[in-house]
């Protein structure tokens, strides 16, 4: 990991996605986690204050970067809940199989660089009944923005920590092993190459 992948992207990336229409989108999903929570790509914690304490035990914080992890302490440590990070140390989610009630990812599956593994290993640990939430931004419907995020994704993707701004969200869902049961999808303020957004819930199939 190079210099501004350390000192300079953790920063852009909390402010990026802590800009008011992200928030809005996390003020929708977020609550309706609850048990026992897997959030892929914790982050600097910017879904901390919107979680329902009442509902939620625990939240597993995968997030191998310890330059989000510090970006993360503070809210870690306001939280009324218990918060336990994990690593990746390899391909496969470090929880037992069939351990997590629900699986919260926001903002994540565009940097996963196998987000079809990624989804496949999410599956595993939910357990029976368990549920995948999901707020993504991702393709646009519209030829000509999709023409544009075709042109830059490359170049954008070397600034934004491998960030791909035109995965088709849904697709790759499925494709992970889940049946799509909510999916509510739309263009947030900000450059629409960037702002269509995709969220929801799934299931395992």
């Amino acid at each position: 990991m190079g210099w501004y992948d350390r000192n300079i992207l953790p920063r852009f990336i909390n402010i990026a996605f802590s800009a008011k229409p992200n928030t809005k989108q996390r003020q929708k999903l977020v609550p309706h986690a609850v048990g026992e929570v897997l959030k892929i790509g914790f982050g600097s914690g910017l879904n901390l204050p919107f979680y329902d304490a009442g509902k939620v035990h625990k939240v597993f914080g995968l997030e191998p970067a310890e330059e989000m992890r510090r970006l993360a302490a503070e809210r870690v440590n306001d939280s009324a809940f218990e918060i336990e990070f994990i690593d990746l140390p390899g391909e496969e989610i470090p929880l037992p199989q069939n351990s997590i009630d629900t699986v919260l990812v926001t903002y994540t599956l565009c940097t996963i660089e196998d987000p079809i593994a990624a989804l496949e290993g999410m599956r595993r640990v939910l357990r029976p009944g368990g549920k995948l939430l999901f707020c993504e931004h991702g393709r646009a419907p519209d030829a000509r923005v999709r023409r544009w995020q075709n042109r830059l994704n490359s170049g954008w993707g070397k600034i934004a920590g491998g960030c791909s701004m035109n995965r088709d969200i849904p697709a790759l869902i499925q494709k992970g092993g889940f049946r799509i049961v909510t999916d509510e999808r739309m263009y947030i303020p900000g450059p629409k190459i960037l702002c269509y957004n995709y969220w929801g819930s799934a299931q395992p199939v």
